[in-house]
């Protein structure tokens, strides 16, 4: 690191460079933080967390027992121990309450001011944080597994909603109604997103074992059915002969840059495709055990090289090199299932929350050695250098 800060300094290197290997350091030297604690506030397991995207400050948490909450993540009171608390929940005696377990919670991506949450009730609800109060309540009739909002959407105000019904919901917040559907799949979905690169551009995963890409501008049907054997093995036409796993899809998660998708099936397997062909670009993490019978809850990490992938597996979370497919560490602390994970990007932290109704917080052990200092004690030192720091020199590069 001191050497990459040198090399800053004296202009032979960019800044951006700098600002990966430290992201990826904290990334690597993440673990179980015994001086942060989040309140308890949900009596039963937690389904959903999600951190707002503006000043990442702010945490949303749904449970099974149909509790929302918001987190201060902030320590304001500048100690070393502390408490991230709700400063406000939808409670049971609250009168919008959610009957049943919460699936699925988002920000509004511009601000706080608004947040959304979707139900086994069957409802998907607007919420306006101030007054805490629903501005819109979108009825389906079938349960709801997920929703997503595009976090860069300038020209469209949709959500897309995934049911026990085969076809995908697309609510307009701007009309307050359900605009149209996408037909395609032939089992319930359990997984929507929105590219991060693309506003028009949704991803949607099913029990039917298929992965659908969709331009919602498009009313002929699905643009890409994506297909695990590269059409290999079918060579037919034939939409039916094209599955991404073996099983029920129930997990989606786009890369920061929005250039790959990675899909989580009952299969026990997790693929990385290229979100712009279709192509499945063959990575082999292994088995990856997945028993959820609902959406599958895992994120990536952004601003890292290389960037990875945490998969909630049982009581655990796995971290993944996603281009590699290698698994670097399990970070363990729940007693029971992990349900979901979330990022904070601003400063390498990782948040998961579990069926023993706790929420952890996974921050960065800054006291360990890293990379740069290992160069500093010599040959020893590189030796026992983490895989992704170690340059990797040529004999043709130095003879030039």
């Amino acid at each position: 690191m001191l050497a990459l800060l040198a090399a800053r300094r004296s202009g032979c290197d960019e800044p951006l460079r700098v600002k990966r290997a430290e992201s990826t350091r904290r990334v690597l030297n993440l673990e179980l933080n015994n001086n942060r604690d989040v309140q308890r506030i949900h009596s039963s397991g937690i389904n959903c967390l999600d951190i707002d995207p503006v000043e990442q400050k702010y945490m949303l948490s749904g449970g099974s027992d149909g509790v929302i909450a918001i987190y201060d993540l902030e320590n304001a009171t500048k100690e070393l121990q502390y408490t991230c608390k709700a400063i406000c929940t939808v409670g049971k005696s609250h009168s919008q309450v959610h009957k049943y377990s919460v699936e699925t919670v988002q920000w509004y991506p511009c601000d706080t001011g608004m947040f959304t949450s979707s139900s086994f009730d069957r409802t998907l609800k607007i919420w306006d944080t101030n007054r805490l109060l629903p501005a819109e309540v979108f009825s389906f009739e079938e349960t709801v597994y997920c929703h997503h909002m595009s976090p860069i959407a300038t020209k469209h105000c949709l959500i897309a909603v995934g049911t026990k019904n085969p076809k995908v919901q697309l609510c307009d917040l701007k009309s307050g109604s359900c605009t149209h559907i996408l037909q395609g799949h032939r089992g319930e979905v359990l997984s929507v997103k929105w590219s991060p690169h693309q506003e028009h551009v949704l991803v949607t995963a099913s029990a039917d074992s298929k992965v659908r890409i969709w331009d919602v501008r498009n009313a002929s049907g699905s643009l890409i059915v994506l297909d695990q054997h590269n059409g290999e093995i079918a060579k037919s036409s034939s939409e039916s002969a094209n599955t991404a796993h073996n099983g029920r899809v129930n997990g989606l998660c786009f890369t920061s840059d929005g250039l790959h998708l990675l899909t989580i099936g009952t299969d026990d397997r997790m693929r990385l495709w290229n979100s712009s062909t279709g192509e499945n670009t063959l990575v082999n993490y292994g088995r990856v055990c997945n028993g959820s019978r609902k959406n599958l809850k895992f994120t990536v990490s952004s601003g890292c090289s290389p960037d990875f992938v945490f998969v909630p597996v049982d009581s655990c979370i796995a971290v993944y090199d996603i281009y590699a497919g290698q698994l670097l560490t399990e970070l363990r602390g729940h007693y029971n299932y992990v349900n979901c994970c979330t990022f904070q990007s601003y400063f390498q932290e990782l948040y998961s929350g579990g069926s023993d109704v706790n929420i952890l917080a996974w921050i960065p052990d800054l006291g360990q050695i890293d990379a740069g200092d290992d160069e500093a004690k010599g040959s020893e030192g590189r030796t026992a250098q983490n895989v992704v720091f170690q340059d990797e020199w040529s004999s043709s590069d130095e003879e030039n």
